[in-house]
């Protein structure tokens, strides 16, 4: 029997991901020739595009608090959303460009369309560029400080993929890129960047290392064997202590944030709610399996969507109350 983590690709086969959604449309509806393209975007795996966005929303819903406005910007909550999604396609497409190598020696990922040879690395960076270039008109609709401020972010970008080579910590790196839309959300309601947004942005760096050391939790075995560096690697034993310091640290500096912008029983009840959810993680992590650490990985849209949602209720309450 082949070796499962180096057995390997198998050229032109629409081979399933064992981390994606199962049923998904792009398996079941999407045209067969779309479906390599979309997997390369991680359009069936929309818990990469949702931890992007909820910095975002967090920015704007601390933003909308200390403006005294009604409720975060509709416009830019939508904006940040087809954003985040065209420019997590086009970074997971870069990312797997430069993977493909270690991709094809790991059980999870020796089928994305790279490694399992749907896709030519031509055609991967064509797509790249696509949805980039479609990002661009996205980012252009906000002032010129956040504009100048997005594109800073590719710089991060640019780097992430190498971080594993050579960091025992890229998950460090990954934070300051999945995390960058704490800073536009402020700034694109102040054009400039105070201190609640510089804390939001730290929180949402923490909470990234946490939950992405989680995700890691899945390879671990296939990491130590190709050589790949990774949090959950470096932590080992000590992984669910490291990731309660993370989560611990996220809560910290998101209270403080809150604090500084003056929120209100809202905000202090969704932050409860986030924190708490961090919590209930942290006490499931001993001894989980790949299977429960996806789950727990995924968790974190709601988790975040807690804490985005108290920072706009809060805004909507004080407008009422006015």
């Amino acid at each position: 029997m082949p070796d499962p983590v180096h057995a390997g690709p198998v050229p032109g086969r629409d081979v399933p991901l064992p981390d994606a959604l199962k049923d998904h449309w792009v398996d079941t509806r999407a045209p067969r020739a779309s479906r390599p393209f979309l997997k390369l975007a991680r359009i069936e795996r929309p818990i990469g595009w949702w931890l992007i966005l909820l910095p975002c929303w967090w920015g704007a819903g601390l933003a909308a608090i200390a403006a005294g406005r009604p409720y975060p910007d509709p416009w830019h909550c939508l904006l940040f959303l087809f954003g985040a999604i065209l420019m997590r396609g086009a970074g997971c497409t870069f990312n797997d460009i430069i993977d493909r190598k270690l991709d094809a020696e790991v059980a999870r990922t020796r089928g994305r369309p790279l490694p399992s040879g749907q896709v030519s690395v031509t055609a991967a960076l064509l797509f790249m560029i696509a949805q980039a270039l479609l990002a661009l008109p996205i980012l252009l609709q906000f002032n010129r400080f956040t504009v100048v401020l997005g594109l800073a972010s590719l710089v991060i970008v640019a780097i992430y993929p190498f971080m594993k080579r050579i960091t025992n910590l890229p998950q460090f790196v990954l934070g300051l890129a999945f995390s960058w839309g704490a800073l536009l959300g402020w700034s694109a309601v102040f054009g400039r960047l105070d201190a609640p947004a510089y804390l939001a942005y730290a929180a949402a760096i923490a909470w990234t290392v946490g939950y992405d050391t989680i995700y890691a939790m899945q390879d671990i075995e296939d990491d130590a064997i190709v050589g790949i560096k990774s949090s959950a690697r470096y932590f080992g034993e000590h992984t669910r202590e490291a990731v309660g310091l993370c989560f611990a640290l996220t809560a910290l500096l998101s209270g403080t944030a809150i604090w500084l912008v003056g929120g209100g029983a809202f905000a202090w009840l969704g932050f409860a709610a986030f924190a708490a959810h961090l919590a209930w993680q942290v006490s499931r992590i001993e001894g989980a399996g790949a299977a429960l650490a996806l789950r727990l990985f995924r968790s974190n849209q709601y988790a975040g969507l807690l804490l985005a949602a108290g920072f706009a209720l809060d805004a909507v309450a004080r407008n009422l109350l006015a």
